[in-house]
């Protein structure tokens, strides 16, 4: 009442008021005793529900959880709620508690289907209470909800019909781990890169308000590591100035790198100052206070005061944090809130769904990645990727390596280079574990540069440290490094600026599927002038080819090798045919003449000789098989088995380990030799068996007549999810591929015509 007798005579003493009651509420321990209940967070929620709700939403996920505190872990016995739920529409009717109840059942169902399969674990588990209130919400699928990245979908997959599907899940013939527009209704939107669905809400939103559609519910669900990706501020830029209605939920989690934490020269925080923007001030208790504060104070003012609630909401805002990034971007801001707290979450949600505004909304929820399930939350991954393992516990069940991954490899090779050279620095772009940088980093904190999802910025940040005299490795997967292409040719290859592009997961990479394949680097990068392209065989050449990269300060360079581990001393003795010191791998790479080959066996064996050779006396009966990467392993072993099956036969088998510059001289050599050329690749067409065929072309090789060529290369398809086995054996690239490609081009066996395939399939 006293308040109403205060005369202020304009804005600006009104301001001064609010900034003295301000001053005194900073200082004070809650907002309850300055605020009307009824007016708390502007929702019309008080401020004992919202401590009562989540204290509610704690107990009975503390009572349903069996043994929570410690293990052995386990679900509850049945899932009545969940067990009721074939699409969102079946839970409408349900009550708050309800919804709990089934959140806590999604959860133990996410954990117990994955334990059996291995998958993204903990994405989708602290995604749960989210993804239950925006179903309940909104209307699938009239209203759109588009998961970035999408890695956190599966709670989305069980509550729209996909549940009994989860047994084949990421497996050949199986549900993807991603969202698939092909494989639902439900899925608005395909993913498994970052940083697309803030653009994909506002096209839809667009679309909707164009064509007149009765409702328009866009809403992007994006993580703060995703948010980190530039084109996710074009969106928001132009969403902004276009002014789109569309929801935008900041899912922060704190964990923008995989794993978080690794040491590089921004110490262990999150690779991302936005990350340390959004923690650091907007989740502050002061600065909540103060808005919920400045909210309830103008009930309290005279009414032709009230009028300025906007004003003195953005002044808020600006007198803690200088004004959000968002509200800059045009987008009105709401949170964060407890992204667990469905009390909350839920109306917020409605508020927004109901509301006739056409202004962008960005809504932050602060989350636990692992929520709910100690062994998730207490890892240092947070159990981000998982094989399958033992829910009770946590223990997941890996197959023990018969020797380390080329990751690791590639790593420790790495700092070797690195302890000799003071210039030797490694860039990543979020994905530390991925590509062996925490391995790097925890050597090397100060050289290791952590960009977030970033490639563009990576590789350019490279160009930049180059011109400097450093050697920046700047190691990305080959799926990812797609986003950078322009990056590598205008600020790379241009300028032939020494870069060292290290692209892991070259190939097919197993049950991650389309989105993740490195099918392409060969081709894309292949056309670019000034670099020089290799791959190596086995663990001993990718020691080498980091060796050769860290010498070589002429240009750029691309090293790609697929995801995978090394052979053993035992298969490179006899298979490969190396001759090993102590029978030993050697512990440091050598530095290989550039742009040369070598061949690996001739016909009859690795040590085969003309004199004592009885295979191929004619240039009819040689055929040669050219391999770059590690498709070599298989050639190696298709040489053995013709070789076995049809004793006039010669197989040789050589290593082009270079595409670009590419050994003319060894490509003469077998051409000249061999009636046979079969090239082979883990990569698509247009890559290294087009690079020979155009020479072959240009050098006249192929104008006799009397030479056949094949390039075996991966089919123009996408592969679906499955084993890399699997998929390989589907390009048809395995070693008895090989076999028969040349058992057919020596007319060893019939090829049957079309017609005659046609007629045996009718």
């Amino acid at each position: 009442g006293e308040t109403k007798a205060v005369s202020l005579n304009g804005e600006n003493k009104t301001m001064k008021l609010f900034v003295a009651a301000a001053a005194l509420l900073l200082g004070a321990q809650s907002v309850a005793g300055f605020v009307p209940s009824s007016n708390i967070r502007g929702l019309g929620l008080t401020a004992k529900q919202l401590h009562n709700g989540r204290e509610e939403s704690k107990t009975l996920f503390a009572e349903g959880a069996n043994n929570i505190s410690g293990p052995p872990y386990q679900g509850p016995a049945s899932k009545p709620i969940l067990d009721s739920i074939e699409s969102p529409s079946d839970m409408k009717g349900l009550s708050m508690r309800d919804l709990k109840q089934l959140s806590h059942e999604l959860r133990w169902e996410v954990l117990e289907a994955v334990s059996k399969t291995g998958g993204h674990l903990s994405s989708s588990l602290g995604v749960i209470e989210l993804t239950v209130a925006l179903h309940y919400v909104f209307d699938m699928p009239i209203d759109q909800i588009i998961w970035d990245v999408s890695h956190q979908c599966y709670p989305h997959k069980m509550l729209t019909g996909r549940r009994n599907k989860f047994s084949g899940l990421r497996q050949l013939g199986g549900i993807s781990g991603f969202c698939k527009r092909k494989e639902s209704p439900y899925d608005s939107f395909g993913a498994g890169h970052s940083s697309t669905s803030i653009s994909v809400a506002q096209g839809m939103s667009i679309g909707k308000a164009m064509l007149n559609k009765r409702t328009n519910n866009c809403i992007a669900v994006i993580g703060d590591g995703a948010i980190t990706g530039g084109m996710a501020y074009e969106a928001m830029n132009s969403a902004g100035y276009l002014k789109n209605r569309m929801i935008v939920v900041l899912n922060d989690n704190g964990q923008v790198s995989l794993p978080t934490g690794t040491p590089s020269a921004g110490g262990t925080v999150p690779a991302s100052q936005l990350s340390a923007y959004t923690s650091n001030l907007l989740v502050s208790k002061p600065f909540q206070d103060f808005r919920d504060f400045a909210k309830g104070f103008n009930k309290l003012l005279p009414e032709d005061v009230q009028g300025i609630n906007k004003r003195i909401d953005e002044y808020a805002r600006g007198i803690v944090s200088g004004g959000t990034l968002f509200e800059e971007l045009g987008f009105y801001y709401v949170g964060p809130i407890d992204g667990h707290d469905l009390d909350n979450m839920v109306p917020i949600l409605e508020k927004l769904r109901d509301s006739d505004s056409t202004k962008p909304v960005l809504l932050h929820v602060k989350t636990t990645k692992g929520y709910g399930y100690p062994p998730a939350e207490a890892a240092s991954d947070r159990m981000h990727g998982v094989a399958k393992f033992d829910t009770a516990t946590g223990k997941q069940k890996k197959g023990k390596a018969s020797a380390p991954s080329l990751t690791s490899i590639f790593a420790n090779a790495l700092i070797d280079e690195a302890m000799e050279d003071r210039a030797v620095v490694g860039i990543t772009a979020a994905m530390p574990g991925g590509t062996g940088m925490d391995i790097f980093g925890r050597r090397f904190p100060k050289r290791t540069f952590d960009v977030g999802i970033a490639e563009q910025h990576a590789v350019t940040m490279a160009a930049g440290m180059a011109c400097e005299g450093l050697k920046p490795f700047v190691a990305i997967y080959s799926t990812f490094m797609q986003r950078a292409y322009d990056q590598v040719m205008h600020d790379v290859a241009i300028q032939n600026l020494p870069v060292r592009m290290i692209l892991d997961r070259a190939g097919l990479v197993g049950n991650d599927g389309p989105t993740h394949h490195g099918c392409y680097d060969l081709a894309y990068m292949g056309t670019l002038p000034n670099l020089i392209i290799m791959a190596p065989s086995d663990e001993i050449e990718l020691k080498n080819m980091v060796a050769t990269c860290a010498a070589y300060d002429d240009g750029p360079t691309v090293l790609r090798y697929p995801r995978g581990a090394g052979y053993g001393v035992d298969k490179l003795k006899s298979l490969f045919g190396y001759d090993l010191e102590n029978d030993e791998i050697p512990s440091r790479g050598n530095v290989l003449p550039m742009g040369k080959g070598r061949i690996i066996r001739r016909p009859g064996g690795f040590k085969a000789n003309g004199s004592a050779n009885t295979r191929g006396q004619t240039r009819e009966d040689r055929v040669a098989i050219l391999t770059i990467g590690t498709r070599l392993h298989e050639a190696l072993v298709a040489a053995q088995e013709v070789e076995e099956q049809d004793p006039s036969l010669g197989v040789t088998v050589a290593d082009a380990r270079f595409m670009k510059p590419l050994d003319v001289d060894l490509v003469r050599d077998l051409v000249d030799e061999h009636s046979v050329l079969i090239t082979v690749e883990e990569g698509a067409i247009g890559g290294f068996g087009d690079h020979v065929l155009h020479f072959l072309s240009l050098d006249g090789a192929l104008d006799e007549g009397n030479l056949k060529f094949r390039p075996m290369v991966l089919p123009d398809k996408l592969f679906e999810a499955g084993t890399q086995q699997e998929q390989y054996d589907m390009a048809g690239l395995n070693s008895q591929h090989i076999k028969g490609t040349v058992l057919r081009l020596t007319k060893r066996i019939k090829v049957p015509k079309l017609e005659e395939v046609l007629e045996e399939q009718n």
